[in-house]
């Protein structure tokens, strides 16, 4: 359930609900929007006392929230939480794209890409440097030394950095150099990767797992945020199915599905969505009229050498002129790149 604090009421009558709420048992986390603070009270309801918690100085209402994620929801939070990156915002009015290559393969390939993403207008640089392949004899990543060249690009180019967090044990050192930690597909429902990274206070890009119905997203996210963290991108990449045209199924109508169900951000991938290069521009385009709060894209200075991917990147002029053609269709609908 959420408790709706009056728009004039106090901290000393906010923190009395909250201590109010501890004392019967359930966990609370506190969401601030612009004109209203609400109190989401977590656990088991059968020791609650709505009307007392009614009667608590500043209570506007005490409301059931019937999805099984809480915080995530909508109704939890009428207002849609925007993220910090670079200089913007997602879930704002600017779309943001996050662009760069699949793997940090070496530095001049990285500071090239970099540049080239930057000059186009991407608000964040994007590379693995610890790569989950489902192959054991594959490219793995550099590791830290990826991370340290992305942190390089960063400085050169004032990007932010958007990277993968492989395991728990990672954490610390991919948020001494990331400025979002990124949740892949495959660990979607790591449950005690997503617990620790809610324990950081770093944005989270939360990629939905291939196999994962829209409830079970917005729980993964859940994991999250009960742990403190409010700082999640929900990344929508596609799912598996039975279609073999494309890598996998992108499912756009996913993105205004979630925006209905939840005030966190929703931003698509269309390379891995598809998997092909030539979809790219076209499910980019129709993510942004879907109303996708931004992008996360490859790019490649050369794809047919890439390592990883090359069949799903751009190239940076590709980029580019993605680039061009995405502030029209934001435009049409209200919105700027």
């Amino acid at each position: 359930m959420i408790v709706v604090m009056h728009k004039d009421s106090s901290e000393a009558e906010l923190q009395h609900v909250v201590d109010r709420v501890q004392e019967m048992g359930l966990e609370t986390v506190v969401l601030r929007g612009t004109n209203r603070t609400v109190i989401a009270a977590i656990g088991d309801k059968r020791n609650v006392d709505k009307e007392s918690l009614l009667a608590a100085p500043g209570v506007e209402n005490v409301v059931p929230i019937l999805a099984p994620y809480k915080i995530a929801s909508r109704d939890a939070k009428p207002e849609s939480t925007e993220v910090p990156i670079d200089s913007t915002t997602l879930g704002g009015q600017r779309v943001g794209v996050i662009a760069g290559p699949c793997t940090v393969e070496d530095r001049t390939m990285l500071l090239e890409t970099a540049h080239a993403v930057k000059e186009a207008g991407a608000v964040a640089l994007r590379g693995g440097a610890y790569k989950p392949r489902t192959n054991p004899y594959d490219f793995q990543g550099l590791g830290e030394q990826g991370l340290e060249y992305l942190a390089e690009a960063a400085e050169q180019t004032g990007l932010s950095v958007v990277t993968e967090v492989l395991g728990c044990e990672h954490v610390p050192v991919v948020a001494k150099y990331a400025d979002v930690l990124q949740i892949g597909t495959r660990n979607a429902q790591n449950f005690q990767l997503l617990s620790a990274v809610g324990e950081q206070r770093k944005p989270v890009l939360l990629k939905r797992g291939m196999s994962a119905k829209l409830d079970e997203f917005l729980l993964a996210a859940e994991y999250i945020l009960s742990r403190g963290n409010h700082q999640v991108i929900l990344c929508e990449r596609g799912i598996r199915t039975f279609e073999d045209h494309t890598r996998n199924t992108l499912s756009l109508s996913a993105v205004p599905e979630l925006k209905s169900r939840t005030h966190l951000p929703v931003i698509a991938d269309p390379s891995h969505g598809t998997g092909r290069r030539h979809l790219v521009n076209a499910m980019s385009r129709a993510a942004v009229a879907a109303g996708a709060d931004g992008l996360l894209i490859e790019v490649h200075p050369d794809p047919e050498r890439a390592v990883t991917d090359g069949a799903q990147s751009l190239n940076c002029q590709e980029f580019e002129a993605l680039m061009k053609e995405l502030k029209t269709v934001a435009k049409a609908i209200g919105r700027e790149m």
